[in-house]
């Protein structure tokens, strides 16, 4: 069974509530990422190293960070942490930059598998196999029997 006639011929499981819950948390933790990503960025520019908490913390010092404290979470806060204001312009433009990627990603996604993809389309291997030089050549007796006659093939 080729690849073009597959999805003709099975029948896949319906897309339920998972596909979108797993999209739904994987946007949330990108944005929470991006959240102490952009709080590292931050504390970099004002002089110190990059800092992210620990795993326990990841989750529950995000809150915090967007109240303007750019030590929450941290094992050892840094002396001359950002302030509130450079670390909400860091946010602003880490967050920027990550829900671009996701609207990217979303967009990538829906054109490969969303509702209106294209169906049956062959991939450039399997048309240069059916519609190709290679092909065409192979041919040329069937093709153009005037230019190409049959006694010329070995075999024939």
């Amino acid at each position: 069974m080729t690849k073009i006639q597959q999805p003709r011929r099975t029948n896949p499981y319906p897309w339920t509530w998972e596909i979108p819950l797993a999209v739904a948390i994987g946007v949330v933790f990108a944005l929470i990422l991006g959240v102490h990503v952009g709080r590292a960025v931050a504390n970099w520019f004002s002089g110190t190293s990059l800092l992210f908490p620990d795993g326990g913390a990841l989750l529950t010092s995000w809150p915090a960070v967007l109240g303007g404290d750019s030590t929450a979470g941290l094992s050892d806060p840094p002396p001359n942490a950002a302030s509130p204001g450079a670390l909400w312009a860091w946010l602003v433009v880490v967050e920027t930059a990550v829900l671009a990627g996701i609207t990217v990603a979303i967009v990538w996604g829906l054109r490969r598998w969303g509702p209106s993809r294209l169906h049956g389309m062959a991939d450039p291997t399997e048309a240069e196999e059916l519609l190709g030089l290679t092909r065409l050549r192979r041919h040329a007796h069937i093709v153009r029997p005037d230019l190409y006659p049959a006694t010329q093939r070995r075999g024939r």
